[in-house]
């Protein structure tokens, strides 16, 4: 029978795998709707084609997004001394969401831009394992 070999110095043994974080659905949520709410207001700004948000918002809210865009575009381009910096760097400051059912969820958020804040409220529906935004409603 042979001795176990000491360790070699400065050899550091093999350690166990790190611990994988548990599946936080509630956090996944709160992430998708901020990454659609800063985009969603990205695309009022002008700096995002609505069509990026094709794949996370059904087709009335997407629709309803590119109508607000385009009324939007149209004031920024009036004579108020304000309307060329309408939505100037926004960003999502807090987002909340509560599960309705294992299906669905409503969540809220918070944006503010350099002239002012503004609240959004949206409603996800899971349809075969994809969440999608069915209400928008930004303030």
């Amino acid at each position: 029978m042979t001795p176990l070999a000491e360790p070699r110095p400065g050899y550091a043994a093999p350690q166990s795998p790190a611990a994988l974080r548990p599946v936080d659905p509630d956090r996944d949520i709160e992430a998708l709707c901020r990454s659609t709410v800063q985009a969603a207001i990205e695309v009022l700004a002008g700096t995002r084609p609505a069509q990026q948000l094709a794949r996370r918002l059904d087709e009335r809210c997407l629709t309803a997004l590119q109508h607000r865009a385009a009324l939007t575009r149209r004031v920024a381009s009036g004579t108020s001394p304000t309307a060329g910096r309408l939505h100037r760097n926004p960003c999502v400051r807090s987002v909340h969401a509560c599960r309705i059912s294992e299906d669905v969820y409503e969540a809220s958020a918070v944006v503010s831009d350099e002239l002012r804040v503004r609240a959004v409220a949206l409603r996800l529906e899971r349809s075969r394992l994809v969440w999608r935004v069915t209400v928008l409603e930004i303030g």
